[in-house]
């Protein structure tokens, strides 16, 4: 084990704030008599008018006080903007709220009000902070029948107020939509914007170090600092370690960050070169890339670097592996028809079979169950854009159309939405989400060139 340099101090200490969630139940004035209900288990979902999704509006949190108000305004942004994303709910735009007073307990929102803006739901929030600590209280209502869906209480740091709103977000989709929201998830990617160069190189080069993010691209924290070439970071399945390419060595191999331990585990041991990480679903295994028996193959390790297995055999360039969600099968480029294609094959290294049929094709990522979809970058004219493969129908569809270049896909953990780079805006690289069907594109990244991302599960 090898100690990570103390800027991942701040990690740990994030890791630490852990939220307590408790249920809460506020009886709501001239509601009818209800017996006592157990949050989050009541089965009860709001609905909208003739099979639309529910209207909801999400004012600013009850506070006391001008510091706890800003903080109630922030925590109603970003749950607004969290359950957006998602698209489940038609979201009543924040700004029309003016008109309908303010809500001063959970005793006194004026439903009517409510109604007649349109609202089928109404979250209604408190906060009160305690020098470093925050209480936050979340209610759900049915505004048609003011009654209480879902009530939750949560206590910790005042150090990151986003994770409560994220938090909630994530317990809505759970108990209203049977969905695995994504708002505590996280991304990683590498960039180039500390603006530094590599040491010991006669070539000018950039130096790039691994980063990582909230999902909508807050709270962008540096993992690596040895100012080298550190690329393709691939998340663990419990988001507590992050798997990357490194050339601290003077050469490419594969290390692990345990970023809330500030700790690093060196799997490969410096056998040959090794590049791009991929773990397992279960989280036991590592596919990678590399030259160690002379040609460029992929191969499969367990996570402490035993049990190498090599799962392909051929002279041209195999590499970019992906697991299928079951475990049972690795897609990977490799040019041995000619172009780089997406090929598959199962872990036991049988089963080979190329998928793709473009002019170049590179960098897949499968996605989680329930979808069996492989993301990936294709050439189309002088650039690239990001295509589909659906592997049960043999069928593929394109979701970006030529602004920029756009490359190295990575699915959300739920399979509805896409991570990836692009060089839309000017000629700088930067990180996207988007839907799985090419809609509600956002910008994650602003500083620098980044590269390649990874979303957390």
């Amino acid at each position: 084990m090898i100690l990570i340099p103390r800027t991942l101090a701040g990690l740990a200490l994030a890791a630490a704030a852990v939220v307590v969630v408790t249920s809460a139940q506020t009886p709501v004035p001239g509601a009818a008599a209800q017996p006592p209900q157990q949050p989050g288990d009541v089965g009860l979902v709001i609905t909208g008018d003739r099979g639309q999704p529910p209207r909801l509006a999400v004012p600013d949190f009850i506070a006391a006080g001008a510091e706890a108000a800003e903080v109630g305004r922030a925590l109603a942004q970003v749950l607004y903007d969290d359950l957006a994303f998602e698209g489940e709910y038609d979201l009543i735009p924040r700004d029309t709220y003016a008109s309908i007073p303010p809500a001063t307990s959970f005793a006194g929102v004026p439903f009517d009000r409510w109604r007649e803006l349109g609202a089928d739901a109404l979250l209604v929030g408190s906060v009160t902070k305690t020098g470093a600590t925050i209480k936050v209280e979340m209610r759900l209502f049915d505004v048609r029948s003011r009654r209480q869906i879902l009530g939750r209480e949560y206590s910790g740091s005042a150090t990151n107020p986003r994770l409560y709103a994220h938090t909630m977000s994530d317990e809505i989709h759970d108990t209203q939509s049977a969905l695995k929201g994504v708002a505590r998830t996280k991304l990683t990617f590498s960039s180039d914007r500390v603006r530094d160069r590599v040491m010991s190189t006669v070539e000018a080069r950039n130096v790039k170090e691994i980063f990582i993010a909230d999902y909508d691209g807050a709270n962008q924290r540096r993992v690596t600092v040895n100012r080298q070439l550190n690329v393709f970071p691939s998340w663990s399945p419990d988001g507590r370690a992050i798997a990357y390419t490194s050339y601290r060595r003077g050469y490419p191999d594969i290390f692990i960050s345990l970023i809330y331990q500030g700790t690093m585990e060196t799997p490969t041991s410096g056998v040959g070169q090794n590049w791009l990480p991929a773990f397992s679903p279960d989280g036991t295994k590592i596919a990678f890339t590399s030259n160690r028996d002379g040609n460029s193959e992929i191969y499969v390790m367990n996570r402490d670097g035993s049990g190498l297995r090599r799962l392909t055999r051929h002279p041209a360039i195999d590499t970019t592996p992906t697991w299928a969600p079951s475990g049972g099968q690795v897609a990977f480029t490799s040019d041995r028809t000619g172009a780089p294609q997406i090929w598959a094959v199962s872990a036991d290294g049988l089963d080979l079979r190329r998928l793709s049929s473009e002019s170049y094709a590179d960098r897949p990522t499968w996605s989680p169950a329930p979808y069996n979809e492989i993301a990936f970058a294709a050439r189309t004219g002088s650039r690239f854009d990001i295509k589909i493969y659906e592997v049960d129908k043999g069928t593929t569809r394109q979701i970006t159309f030529g602004e920029g270049s756009n490359e190295s896909p990575a699915w959300a953990p739920s399979g509805r939405h896409l991570a990836f780079m692009s060089t839309r805006n000017a000629r700088a690289s930067q990180v996207f989400t988007v839907r799985r069907d090419g809609k509600n594109l956002k910008q994650v990244t602003r500083d620098g060139n980044n590269f390649t991302p990874n979303w957390s599960r």
